[in-house]
Parts: structure tokens; C-alpha cells; sequence
């Protein structure tokens, strides 16, 4: 949209009444870890300016201003994301919403099962507020420490445990947002049962910043379970790794979490000091956890004549967690060229002609500079594959993403599960999303965002 020059002149003034002088960033050094993303790949221009309200009225005034300016605004949380959905791209004046002062955390709500937190709250400090209360958040992952509610709401983040308790849109009691128009939209209550109306929390959930800016959420908390157990179980197959899954489902206890891993993936670990707990070397491992004693899921094990091997602690088994959550570290490290990511999910009859179409797909590159290696995880019980390919060379880096987002979609899949589709994927939003489809995502953008102020080039072209 085109913006008002003499209002844009003026807006990082308009901008600093609102929010004070110390939270209007624009020197480039000061914004840079705003405007980087965390792959590297995704970097806004050096006139961007980062912006970092206090609470949602400043939201509000700030996202007037620069709707009055005609100038973008891209919202951020933590900045983990891995698709370019928090870096804008426009090539004039844009301003980055950051929401990591809207921290607060309120007081659990134990009757209704739920906590009120600001938008720039970080996963881990709500979860440690409600293991106080002897709740939990159904929503984990690696990033805990540093992504935001706001974020994993925008993103409709998934993790770990989805398998047990849904996506975040499924933690979603209430939510508190500020319209393109600068209104604030609240709907805040703690009810399992709401149905007045369309869902537009559930709307929010997954925009992905193009619909509203979300500065508040009402979480719903779960009762975490009193014991359980993990196991790490080596397998020759990824079938082999959902049987051992399906087992243990089987034997009535809820499984929490299915992760698979690849000997390629527990060998990189092993080196960055991540301790293989298996005695032998295995061409896949899945880490089991589920509710119970160790006894009774070494029981389950034991039955299984495809289990090569496992160890298996009581809950919440660190070491155990550290071989599959440091896999994303330890992959950014030894690439010599950007990784290629992608956050995928298919059917879970395909993962295993996902895993060896990958494998081909990388072994036909060049090796140049070296050779392109796969290195596959996941969450194996809900079809969620996470493929990175390290160095990939610089200039096959787009025909490889192409070359999987279309097996993904062949198979029936989904080009994005958990991550969003941001900048990264928007080229490839029509496999799996027919005309009709991407119409009615299209009247949904031009009717809350006619301006389209919110996150430009994010999502939808």
C-alpha cells in the first residue's frame, strides 16, 4: 500500500509519545537481531523500525499511528520462528511490533483450569507458573525458553505433546487483539463450551500476524499425568517405529509424545556430547513417552520382536530428551552452507516413503562442497516430519525445497504441519489449497485487513 510520506516522516515521533523514546529502536545495530530471523535466511531492511508497546492500549495506539502513516507492521514474539513469518520484506518503511514487553502472567484460575499471560509471555515461565498450581501447558517444545504465547498462538504452534493434548489452537480459552483499525477485540472467558457465533479465536490461531496483532491469551491448563515413563527404542524401520507406538497405545497407556530419529541425527548428538543412551547403533530410534511406570512401557517393549533395543527411565527422563531436542542446534552447527528446513506432515501410511524420497532427493544433488546429507526427526505419532538437508549448495537450495514440498504433496501431505508458511513457503500455498480455498483465505485477510497493514508478503501473496 502506498504510505504517506510526510506522516512516515513523523510517525517514529508519534511512535515515541506512545511507547517512550526507549522502546522506539532504530539505529540498525539495535535492531538487527530483530530484523535477522533465526535461520539467517530471513533479514528486514535496515530502515526498519522495532517498536515494543507495554501492554495492549499502546498496541493499539501504535498500530493507529501507522495505520494513519500507511506504514506495515509485522508482529513479533520471540523470533524463533524458521519461516520468515516475523521479518517484513516490503521495500519502504515498515515497522516491526515487537510484543516481548506484554510479559505479564496472571494468577491460575485451578477451578476453570486456566491462566491469563500476556502475549510476549515465554512458554516456560507460564509453565513453571502453573506447575505451581499442579497444572501444566499442553503445548512443549525445544524452544521453551524463548518462544512466546503470542507467537505459538499466531503460529498455532505444535510440539511435542499434540499427540496427547492438540495444537496450541486447542489452548486457546481466550484472547485479547488489536485490529488493523487499532480496536481492541476481546473474547475472554473460561468456558470449554462457547458457541455463540464464529470462532475467531480459533480464526487468530495460525494467521500467522495478518489478521491482528495478539497481545493477550487466556491458556487453558491440563492435569499433567502423576508418572510417566520414556524410552528411547532403536528400530530398523520407520513402519517398525510406528508399531512400537501403536503398542504401547494399545496397551492403554496415553502416549505423550512419539518422536523419530535417524542414525544420522543421534550420531551428530552423540558428538555435540548428547550421549546415544542405546548399546548398539540403530538405522532409527523413536522416543516414546506416555503416562505409567517404567516397568509397565519396558513390558510393552519387551513384547515386540522389532525392538532392537531401548532404555527406558521414569518421566521426565532429561537425558533422554536432550538426544532428540538438541538435534536443531547441533544441525545449524556442522551445515556449512544454510540448512534447508521444512516442517512437513503426511498421512502416517506415507512417512515412510516420505523419509526414503527425501533420502533420494538429497543423494541426486552434487556433492559440492560436500554432500548433501538429510537429517530427519520428528513427531512420528502425529505424521509431523521435521527435514533438514545440510549443505545443500547455494544455488539448489530453492530446486530441493521444491523438489519435497511436491512429494509431500503428492503423498498427501501438508507443506507446512507446525510452522507456518510466513515468507518461506508462500510460493508453494497452492499444493494442497485449491482456488476456492485460497479465495476464501483471500476475503477473510480483505475484510479484517483491507490495507493490508498486517505483515505484508506473509502467507498470502
Amino acid at each position: 500500500m502506498p504510505t504517506d510520506r510526510a506522516a512516515t516522516t513523523a510517525l517514529p515521533t508519534a511512535l515515541r509519545r506512545i511507547v517512550g523514546d526507549a522502546h522506539v529502536l532504530t539505529d540498525p545495530a539495535t535492531t538487527e537481531s530483530y530484523r535477522t530471523d533465526w535461520t539467517g535466511r530471513w533479514r528486514s531492511p535496515e530502515s526498519t523500525v522495532v517498536v515494543r508497546p507495554a501492554d495492549t492500549a499502546q498496541t493499539a495506539a501504535v498500530v493507529a499511528a501507522c495505520a494513519d502513516a500507511r506504514v506495515p507492521v509485522t508482529p513479533q514474539g520471540g523470533n524463533t520462528g524458521l519461516v520468515g513469518g516475523a521479518q517484513p520484506s516490503v521495500s519502504g518503511p515498515s515497522v516491526i511490533l515487537s510484543t516481548r514487553r506484554m510479559a505479564g502472567i496472571g494468577a491460575v484460575d485451578t477451578a476453570d483450569r486456566c491462566i491469563p499471560v500476556g502475549a510476549g509471555a515465554v512458554l516456560a515461565d507460564v509453565r513453571a507458573a502453573a506447575r505451581k498450581a499442579g497444572l501444566t501447558v499442553g503445548v512443549d517444545l525445544a524452544a521453551r525458553d524463548s518462544a512466546t504465547i503470542g507467537g505459538m498462538v499466531a503460529t498455532n504452534a505444535g510440539g511435542v505433546h499434540v499427540i496427547r493434548y492438540g495444537s496450541m489452537r486447542a489452548q486457546v480459552l481466550g484472547i485479547e487483539a488489536v485490529t488493523a483499525a487499532g480496536h481492541v477485540f476481546r473474547r475472554w472467558r473460561p468456558l470449554r463450551k462457547d458457541n455463540v457465533g464464529y470462532d475467531l479465536p480459533g480464526l487468530l490461531a495460525g494467521s500467522e500476524g495478518t489478521l491482528a496483532v495478539i497481545t493477550a491469551v487466556l491458556v487453558r491448563l491440563v492435569v499433567p499425568a502423576r508418572r510417566t515413563a520414556v524410552a528411547v527404542v532403536g528400530v530398523n524401520h520407520v513402519a517398525d517405529a510406528q508399531r512400537v507406538v501403536a503398542a504401547v497405545e494399545a496397551s492403554g497407556a496415553p502416549v505423550h509424545a512419539a518422536e523419530l530419529m535417524t542414525a544420522t541425527g543421534l550420531g551428530l548428538v552423540g558428538r555435540a556430547g548428547a550421549r546415544n543412551p542405546l548399546r548398539r547403533d540403530v538405522p532409527y530410534a523413536v522416543l516414546v513417552e506416555c503416562a505409567g511406570t517404567p516397568d509397565l512401557l519396558a513390558e510393552v517393549l519387551d513384547e515386540q520382536d522389532r525392538v532392537l533395543d531401548a532404555a527406558v527411565e521414569p518421566g521426565p527422563a532429561h537425558r533422554l530428551w536432550a538426544v532428540r531436542e538438541r538435534h536443531t542446534e547441533v544441525i545449524a552447527e556442522v551445515s556449512q552452507t544454510p540448512v534447508v528446513k521444512l516442517d512437513v506432515t503426511v498421512p502416517s501410511a506415507a512417512m515412510s516413503d516420505l523419509v526414503a524420497g527425501v533420502e533420494r532427493l538429497a543423494a541426486d544433488l552434487p556433492d559440492s562442497p560436500r554432500p548433501a546429507t538429510p537429517v530427519l526427526f520428528g513427531h512420528v505419532g502425529d505424521g509431523n516430519l521435521h527435514v533438514n538437508i545440510v549443505d545443500v549448495p547455494r544455488g539448489r537450495q530453492d530446486e530441493i525445497v521444491d523438489a519435497v514440498l511436491r512429494l509431500v504433496d503428492a503423498l498427501g501431505g501438508s507443506i507446512s504441519a507446525e510452522h507456518g508458511v510466513g515468507r518461506a513457503k508462500r510460493a508453494w500455498i497452492e499444493l494442497g489449497r485449491d482456488a476456492v480455498d485460497l479465495a476464501m483465505m483471500r476475503a477473510v485477510k480483505g475484510a479484517l485487513d483491507p490495507d493490508g497493514l498486517f505483515n505484508p508478503g506473509a502467507v498470502l501473496a
